[in-house]
């Protein structure tokens, strides 16, 4: 990590490449799938766009490479989550900011009053903010903003392409209501693999139990498992989740735990938390995935 951020200081120092480089269009770089997702759908044509992160890549455990340290020197505009979620690439992001690179934290969109506290990252919050759509919106909202202030020329383009975006994710909440009404309330209990759904519980109203805690740096004990294998057979779940960005192996031990009390919890399903599925399926969207999740979450605890 040391030899990442000497080697990034040096390249700041050679300068930045201005918008008019290669075909003329302003390069961004994103860290996760989700920000890519976001920033290709209001940018869309009228930018380069470079994603970080592939699908099932943990950001909380992600390290840059030499590569990236290169992409983020040739971009005109990054956008990050923030919120220490990017833990790896903190301190690269801090000395990008103090040398007037154009590093956005989507995350500045929204009142810090409003988050979910966290004691597991530096910034106190709980990071995984795009489980709240009204989050969400705020987020595209900032993201056309920031393109707009480096490229005016297409300032139409990206308006037009952030009330499309936004219409899409408020259809998704009305839709994603409509299919979580048919659970009873008393069913809505989610156990996954780490806690990164308390903004989707808190908005459709779910209690929600991760083995790992917020971050999947911190592993989950053998008292953890034992604590939730008591859990749900008190509450009687019927299904935990695995998660594609995160080992199933620890919510496998978790159902072997529940077995070795005579009773049975099912894996209903694989969610995708901090990362999207596959590029080209429907789940390597924002609106793709978290319709599958809900899906995959209603049809397992019904």
């Amino acid at each position: 990590m040391k030899k990442l951020s000497y080697l990034l200081c040096a390249l700041l120092l050679v300068g930045c490449k201005d918008a008019s480089q290669d075909n003329g269009k302003l390069n961004v770089v994103t860290t996760t799938t989700m920000i890519t997702d976001m920033v290709g759908a209001i940018g869309g044509d009228a930018i380069n766009l470079q994603g970080l992160m592939g699908s099932g890549v943990d950001p909380h455990l992600y390290k840059p490479s030499e590569g990236d340290v290169s992409k983020l020197q040739d971009a005109d505009v990054i956008f990050y989550n923030g919120l220490h979620l990017e833990g790896k690439l903190v301190d690269i992001f801090e000395k990008m900011e103090a040398r007037d690179k154009n590093a956005i934290a989507v995350s500045d969109a929204i009142d810090k009053s409003t988050l979910i506290g966290s004691e597991y990252f530096a910034s106190n919050y709980d990071p995984h903010v795009w489980f709240d759509t009204d989050y969400w919106i705020s987020m595209s909202r900032l993201v056309a903003q920031e393109l707009t202030a480096a490229d005016p020329e297409n300032k139409e383009t990206y308006e037009q392409n952030l009330a499309n975006y936004i219409s899409s994710i408020e259809e998704l909440a009305v839709e994603l209501k409509q299919i979580i009404d048919d659970l009873p309330a008393e069913k809505r209990i989610l156990v996954t693999a780490h806690d990164a759904f308390n903004y989707y519980g808190r908005k459709f109203g779910f209690e929600v139990v991760g083995l790992q805690g917020l971050s999947t740096a911190t592993e989950a004990g053998v008292q953890d498992v034992q604590n939730i294998t008591q859990f749900i057979i008190e509450n009687d779940i019927k299904a935990v989740f695995v998660e594609s960005s995160v080992p199933r192996r620890t919510v496998e031990a978790l159902q072997a735990a529940v077995r070795a009390q005579d009773r049975e919890v099912e894996i209903g399903g694989e969610l995708y938390s901090d990362a999207l599925g596959s590029a080209g399926t429907a789940e390597g969207t924002y609106v793709g995935m978290y319709k599958h999740n809900v899906n995959t979450i209603v049809n397992a605890l019904k």
